[in-house]
């Protein structure tokens, strides 16, 4: 009996283990990771992730307000003949004007979707808060959903500023908070086609 108690003693023992060049304790009990590794949550990573954040959020806000009180919707500053325009445009539905032209029921339901991924947002970075690509997407969706739900909260639309064109044909104006969740998604993507690679090799 003693014997049995001490083997399982032992397994349930943490101990250091490399992974990708960093020393992390595991035991058998504790739940995998996305990378194949333990648990990789780290509240001071998280805390980091959080004030790199937040400063996306600030710049977001800023950039916002900077543009509301300068400009009026409609109005355009050329930056790049015939590509880039700084403009000021009230959207009322999703990323790039996505059901801007509905009754306004929109409103509710992007804040509802927005709230949704923060909250997933937050707890998948928390779990994996040492995974940098993985935590540095979910850290710009994160932001960027806070940023545009800030936006539909207080003004009932999303305030954009970004305008690229060519000729007549103008892509629908966008801004930082866009900006983030793109490259957001983007970063999951590419995080979850090295994951698939490094299991195929």
């Amino acid at each position: 009996m003693p014997a049995l108690r001490l083997q399982s003693l032992r397994r349930r023992r943490k101990a250091p283990l490399r992974i990708n060049g960093e020393e992390r304790l595991f035991c058998e009990d504790c739940p995998l990771d996305r990378s194949g590794g333990r648990t990789s949550a780290s509240p001071a990573r998280f805390s980091l992730w959080i004030a790199f954040g937040f400063l996306i959020l600030i710049l977001d806000q800023a950039t916002k307000f900077w543009f509301e009180r300068h400009l009026d919707p409609g109005d355009f500053v050329p930056v790049i003949d015939g590509f880039f325009n700084l403009t000021l445009a009230h959207n009322y539905g999703a990323a790039f004007s996505f059901l801007a032209s509905m009754g306004g029921w929109q409103r509710w339901l992007f804040s509802a979707i927005a709230l949704a991924v923060i909250v997933v947002s937050l707890r998948l970075l928390w779990k994996h808060s040492r995974q940098t690509l993985f935590a540095l997407s979910l850290t710009l969706i994160l932001s960027g959903a806070l940023g545009n739900l800030i936006d539909r909260s207080l003004w009932g639309y999303v305030i954009d500023f970004l305008d690229f064109y060519l000729g007549t044909w103008h892509w629908p104006a966008f801004n930082i908070a866009d900006t983030a969740i793109c490259l957001g998604a983007a970063g999951i993507i590419i995080d979850e086609l090295i994951g698939v690679s490094k299991e195929r090799s």
